[in-house]
Protein backbone atom coordinates (compact mmCIF):
# COMPACT_ATOMS: atom_id res chain seq x y z
CA UNK A 1 0.00 0.00 0.00
CA UNK A 2 1.40 3.69 -1.08
CA UNK A 3 2.01 5.84 1.97
CA UNK A 4 3.53 9.53 2.05
CA UNK A 5 5.60 9.68 5.32
CA UNK A 6 6.20 13.78 6.65
CA UNK A 7 6.68 15.83 9.34
CA UNK A 8 4.33 18.53 10.02
CA UNK A 9 5.31 22.00 11.58
CA UNK A 10 5.26 20.74 14.97
CA UNK A 11 8.13 17.74 13.78
CA UNK A 12 5.65 14.88 14.40
CA UNK A 13 5.77 12.26 11.93
CA UNK A 14 2.51 11.73 9.84
CA UNK A 15 1.37 8.77 7.43
CA UNK A 16 -1.00 9.73 4.37
CA UNK A 17 -2.74 6.85 3.01
CA UNK A 18 -3.73 8.09 0.02
CA UNK A 19 -6.14 4.96 -1.06
CA UNK A 20 -7.78 5.34 2.08
CA UNK A 21 -7.76 9.01 2.02
CA UNK A 22 -6.45 8.82 5.74
CA UNK A 23 -3.90 10.65 7.57
CA UNK A 24 -2.07 9.26 11.11
CA UNK A 25 0.70 10.57 13.17
CA UNK A 26 3.10 7.64 13.83
CA UNK A 27 2.91 6.87 17.60
CA UNK A 28 5.16 4.35 17.73
CA UNK A 29 8.86 2.67 15.56
CA UNK A 30 10.23 -0.60 15.80
CA UNK A 31 13.50 0.91 14.88
CA UNK A 32 14.49 4.44 15.78
CA UNK A 33 15.63 5.15 12.17
CA UNK A 34 12.16 3.87 10.87
CA UNK A 35 12.93 2.52 8.02
CA UNK A 36 13.02 -1.63 6.98
CA UNK A 37 11.37 -1.23 11.24
CA UNK A 38 7.34 -1.58 11.35
CA UNK A 39 5.42 2.03 12.56
CA UNK A 40 2.01 2.19 14.84
CA UNK A 41 -0.34 4.93 13.31
CA UNK A 42 -2.62 6.48 15.86
CA UNK A 43 -5.59 4.85 15.06
CA UNK A 44 -3.39 0.99 15.52
CA UNK A 45 -2.66 0.41 12.37
CA UNK A 46 0.74 -1.34 11.58
CA UNK A 47 2.86 -1.18 8.77
CA UNK A 48 6.13 -2.76 7.89
CA UNK A 49 8.35 0.12 5.85
CA UNK A 50 11.02 -0.85 3.29
CA UNK A 51 14.64 -0.35 3.96
CA UNK A 52 16.13 2.73 2.95
CA UNK A 53 18.87 5.03 4.10
CA UNK A 54 19.09 6.58 7.13
CA UNK A 55 19.48 9.72 5.82
CA UNK A 56 16.46 9.85 3.47
CA UNK A 57 14.10 12.96 3.40
CA UNK A 58 10.70 13.53 4.03
CA UNK A 59 8.15 13.99 2.45
CA UNK A 60 9.01 10.32 0.91
CA UNK A 61 6.28 7.85 -0.76
CA UNK A 62 6.80 4.14 -0.24
CA UNK A 63 5.34 1.23 -0.27
CA UNK A 64 4.82 -0.33 3.14
CA UNK A 65 2.95 -4.02 3.84
CA UNK A 66 -0.23 -3.52 6.63
CA UNK A 67 0.53 -6.29 8.86
CA UNK A 68 -1.69 -5.26 11.35
CA UNK A 69 -5.55 -3.39 10.99
CA UNK A 70 -5.04 -2.47 15.32
CA UNK A 71 -8.13 -4.80 15.91
CA UNK A 72 -6.46 -7.65 17.24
Amino acid sequence: MKIMIRKDVTGTLKAYLPKKDLEEPIVSMTRVQMWGGVVTLANGWRFELPEMADDTTLPVTVEGRRVSSGEE
